[in-house]
């Protein structure tokens, strides 16, 4: 299994177990789903309609999540479009530096450039859809990973900046 994780934080983001769809030569999208978690149900043998409160449909310990959003620990944050639009610019410049540290030649930084740009327009053109989302350590510098749904309304994904990210096989 293959972890990504964000070059400027180290946070593990996205796995390769899940579906990632290239977009715009730019981000990866990856559609997610909704599961719930902290339902446990210990069977000790008793019979639950004689125990108090026997009403085994209504737990409330449990709560529904987005897979990803819970197996990596994402964490929700705030933005209007113009503070969104700061944080983007700033990133871009961290990345296309990690980038060139890492040796990628001119041709990828620009195609970077170039990829980032044009999806970022799309972002601002939909940008009251978007949730939005940062790793486990909550670094403010790292990558903001985008959560949207599908044109069903109802299939959650998350979408990710692709030169933002390291490989790192399990």
């Amino acid at each position: 299994m293959i972890i990504f994780k964000d070059i400027i934080t180290g946070d593990e983001l996205i796995s390769d177990s899940y579906n990632l769809k290239e977009v715009d030569n730019a981000v990866y999208e990856a559609d997610c789903k909704k599961i719930t978690v902290g339902a446990e149900n210990i069977d000790i043998g008793a019979n639950p309609s004689a125990e108090e409160g026997g009403d085994e449909g209504n737990d409330d310990t449990s709560q529904q999540v987005i897979d990803v959003v819970y197996s990596f620990r994402l964490n929700e944050t705030q933005f209007d479009k113009k503070s969104y639009l700061s944080h983007l610019k700033t990133y871009m410049k961290q990345v296309k530096e990690k980038m060139k540290e890492r040796g990628a030649g001119d041709d990828a930084v620009k195609e970077f450039e170039t990829g980032a740009q044009s999806y970022a327009k799309k972002i601002v053109s939909n940008f009251k859809d978007y949730e939005f989302l940062i790793g486990e350590s909550m670094d403010p510098d790292g990558m903001v990973v985008l959560l949207n749904y599908r044109e069903d309304g109802v299939t959650p994904y998350v979408t990710i900046w692709k030169h933002g990210l390291k490989e790192e096989k399990v």
